[in-house]
């Protein structure tokens, strides 16, 4: 699925993360980042990130939601 950036979920706005592209919550990353972006476009849904050549591609070891693209 392909979507702008920039999704509010409740009150607070999904930002991405400049570092590994996992789209989060709040200021900070998991990766422990706290350089985030409201401008990102599309996301992937990594489930078995072991399984997955979308997940090979991107540097992904985690499961979790990505951003295709940061800006």
């Amino acid at each position: 699925m392909v979507g702008r950036g920039t999704r509010e979920v409740g009150r607070m706005t999904e930002k991405a993360c400049r570092e590994c592209h996992r789209i989060v919550k709040g200021p900070v990353c998991s990766c422990g980042s706290t350089s985030t972006s409201t401008d990102w476009i599309g996301y992937v849904i990594i489930i078995n990130p072991e399984g997955s050549e979308a997940a090979k591609r991107m540097n992904v070891n985690r499961s979790g939601r990505y951003a295709l693209k940061v800006r």
